[in-house]
């Protein structure tokens, strides 16, 4: 009797608190930051027993090895989330609801980006907490905006269609860190490694496609940097080394702007 009592008190909190309307972007982001602690505990403990070279990494490598492991997980549980939602869900179809899609949302959809705010709350946490080994002030911005961006639309549920658009942009993190993985293990050679390029190049297609929805974005471009990322990983499969340094990037940045301007310019 008194654990039946204990259990409808339970679920009376259940329903009327953490469960409910107001509380849910809360219950979201704490419970995601928590379920990504264990999978990074987890992670750490399942490498360490089944992956030889492990104990032979340095410290922030392993930090970084199980941080890669949150960041696919989000990825993949965001990638779905956001497909169906763009694609599938009838929350924003114009044939079963009236009204302006800017507005429209629901108890489901809020978790979710919840679950992604704690996501970047949490890596945000690690990267400041390891600066800069585990990124530069490059990924302090990118992190800072994404939280604002995503917590923005869970907060008020405006423009939350548009949210998981961009969301749908994590389709190519697993493939990145699988590349990281390899790379650490030392199989930058490996026909997995020249495979796991080759999906990331019709990956990041695919993203550039949905993200030609809007009308900013050139699928000329997209096409242009998931070949510049092809070639990089057939390279690195032939054991050619290039140089990705962010100076010899920014000095190639800078000489393709310089032909443009003078294209523009003779035009």
């Amino acid at each position: 009797m008194e654990i039946k009592s204990y259990q409808n008190q339970a679920e009376l909190l259940l329903k009327d608190y953490i469960l409910a309307d107001p509380f849910i972007p809360y219950t979201a982001i704490v419970g995601s930051i928590f379920a990504f602690k264990l999978v990074y505990d987890l992670t750490h403990l399942f490498s360490s027993v089944h992956f030889k070279s492990y104990s032979s990494f340095l410290r922030i490598q392993r930090v970084e090895w199980s941080n890669r492991a949150v960041s696919t997980i989000h990825a993949l549980f965001i990638t779905v989330m956001s497909l169906y939602y763009v694609f599938w869900s009838d929350l924003f179809s114009d044939i079963q609801f009236d009204g302006l899609i800017t507005y429209r949302n629901s108890s489901v959809s809020t978790f979710v980006l919840g679950v992604s705010v704690g996501y970047f709350l949490a890596d945000f946490g690690m990267i400041i907490w390891f600066y800069p080994s585990l990124g530069g002030m490059e990924y302090v911005i990118h992190h800072l905006l994404s939280i604002a961006a995503v917590a923005y639309s869970m907060l008020t549920g405006e423009g939350q269609l548009y949210t998981y658009m961009v969301l749908i942009s994590e389709t190519t993190t697993p493939g990145i860190n699988l590349r990281w993985y390899l790379d650490t293990a030392g199989m930058k050679r490996s026909r997995v490694y020249l495979i796991n390029g080759v999906v990331i190049f019709v990956a990041w297609l695919v993203d550039q496609a949905v993200a030609h929805l809007w009308p900013n974005i050139s699928i000329r471009r997209a096409i242009s940097s998931g070949c510049h990322e092809l070639d990089v990983v057939c390279k690195n499969h032939q054991g050619i080394k290039e140089d990705i340094s962010k100076e010899a990037v920014k000095d190639e940045c800078i000489d393709d702007d310089i032909v443009k301007a003078n294209t523009a310019s003779r035009g």
